[in-house]
């Protein structure tokens, strides 16, 4: 193995981890009697630097990523995907660190911080890697960090217990993903992402397509719960609900770019292989492909989960969200919905700029909005102690900014045109439409267009206690000055990507120019 060339590969995430202990020496030992406010401002300022420089370094890692010397397998990817899904995390990151500048749920700053850009280096990790064992340890990386953040409110009992729930159930998917994991190693003799694809064109693959078929589906569980698929979403809620706000925006935005990330690379790795390289397979295996139609199999079944997945997610998603008297609550089963869009893309998948670009734009915006959601929910918890859809009641003249900041993200969340949430839809359903006009794919995107019509009834029913109902307090909501311009930052952002969604798209497509 050539260290140096990994290194190099690795620098972002070593960035992370240099920016985490330098956060922890400078709290520890420089700050500890220090304002708790300045504790979180220095820590918060320490990690954005730390996003910064993993960014800076990222042009310095080698192309196409790390391949083992001996083997020719690959570990890590660099460019494409990779750069795009590590990027939009480490600027996600930055704005969940923002958002603890103004919170007192914690006085261990300082350790935040440094798990929070500890999990972000796993969430690196998941978007580059190329090998069912680095894929396992970027997810227990993130995963960990997550459960700790989800608990960090030590005086919530909420935050104790959610964090259990997660942790319990987090556990259980690993379990899955790792026993699913060991089934296709054990079918194709390999790791590597590609290689498992050359794999299956075997003939040990084709005598053990029943284990092959048990190994999808307990991945599509594991990677499920992941990105908050129904049915595996039963700790979507309890989390967002009883996690911190900030911690709950990291999970809602940074972890889902990461696994989505790692889906279109399982995507892409697929796609190479079956629709790019069928002469060189027959080459390569010795077999021809009419001979050999277990590869068929593996990709009938997993589009097939994909397609299951996303229809329940949508449904189950929206239709619960309507019965949510928490907006928190709702917002966590708003995520399981729009999981549901993403893994239609998947399901459609096409590994072009159109299609990949456009789930890519999709989970990268949903973050930026779902990162405001939390913050003006913050705030209104700190102003009136619950996040109740009753505490939202005559907002807009208690702080006219952070209802116009509310109207903006749900209505964008909504897929409401002009804002980038309305293209981010529109995008996706148009490239399931480019890959594929059967009837299950005209189904499935109609039955997302009636589920966005569904969506728009919750995120009204915040809308209308915001501006339409009065205030049973007509105290005004001070907002602190970091909040004002993270929460307006964020705000004109999904306006300004909505009216002009090709400064996005165009930027996300660029980094698939070498296909």
């Amino acid at each position: 193995m050539n260290y140096a060339e990994l290194f190099r590969v690795m620098l972002p995430e070593t960035a992370l981890e240099i920016a985490a202990l330098v956060v922890l020496v400078v709290d520890l030992g420089f700050l500890r009697k220090a304002a708790l406010n300045v504790r979180a401002g220095a820590a918060a300022l320490l990690g954005v630097v730390g996003c910064a420089a993993a960014l800076w370094v990222m042009p310095l890692q080698p192309l196409g990523g790390y391949i083992y010397p001996s083997t020719g397998e690959a570990l890590l990817a660099t460019g494409g995907t990779a750069a795009a899904a590590q990027i939009g995390i480490l600027a996600l990151t930055a704005l969940t660190l923002l958002l603890l500048v103004d919170t007192e749920f914690t006085q261990h700053v300082g350790e935040y911080v440094a798990v929070i850009l500890m999990a972000a280096a796993g969430g690196l990790i998941i978007a580059a890697a190329q090998d069912l064992l680095v894929i396992f340890i970027g997810l227990e990386l993130l995963s960990l960090g997550l459960y700790i953040l989800t608990a960090f409110a030590k005086r919530s009992g909420a935050s104790a217990e959610s964090a259990l729930k997660y942790y319990l159930f987090g556990g259980m998917s690993a379990a899955f993903l790792l026993f699913g994991f060991s089934y296709l190693y054990g079918i194709t003799g390999s790791t590597d992402l590609h290689r498992i694809m050359l794999g299956l064109y075997m003939p040990n693959a084709a005598a053990a397509s029943p284990l092959l078929y048990m190994a999808l589906v307990m991945i599509a569980a594991g990677l499920g719960f992941k990105v908050a698929a129904a049915p595996f979403h039963l700790w979507v809620a309890d989390t967002y609900e009883g996690a911190p706000a900030p911690a709950a925006a990291f999970i809602a935005s940074v972890s889902k770019v990461a696994s989505f990330a790692l889906l279109i690379s399982i995507g892409a790795a697929a796609v190479h292989v079956f629709d790019g390289m069928h002469g060189k397979v027959e080459v390569i295996t010795g077999f021809h492909l009419n001979s050999q139609p277990v590869y068929l199999g593996f990709r009938n079944v997993w589009l097939e989960l994909l397609m299951v997945l996303a229809a329940v997610s949508m449904v189950v998603g929206n239709l619960a969200a309507l019965a949510q008297i928490s907006v928190r609550r709702l917002v966590a089963y708003s995520a399981v919905a729009h999981a549901g869009y993403i893994l239609l893309g998947l399901a459609f998948f096409s590994y072009t700029p159109l299609s990949a670009a456009a789930i890519l734009y999709y989970v990268l915006t949903y973050g930026l909005t779902t990162i405001g959601a939390f913050g003006v929910v913050a705030v209104v918890e700190r102003a009136t102690g619950s996040d109740r859809l009753e505490a939202f009641s005559g907002l807009h003249q208690r702080s006219p900014l952070l209802a116009a900041v509310l109207l903006v993200l749900f209505l964008s969340l909504a897929g409401i045109p002009p804002l980038v949430g309305f293209w981010a839809k529109f995008n996706l359903f148009a490239a399931v439409l480019s890959v594929s006009r059967s009837g299950a794919a005209v189904g499935l995107v109609a039955l997302a267009v009636a589920m966005s019509a569904v969506s728009l009834f919750y995120y009204l029913q915040v809308m209308k206690r915001a501006y339409v109902l009065a205030p049973a307090d007509e105290t005004k909501i001070a907002l602190p000055p970091v909040t004002l311009v993270l929460l307006a930052f964020i705000a004109l952002s999904v306006v300004a990507l909505g009216c002009f969604p090709d400064l996005l798209r165009s930027w996300i497509a660029a980094f698939y120019g070498g296909m």
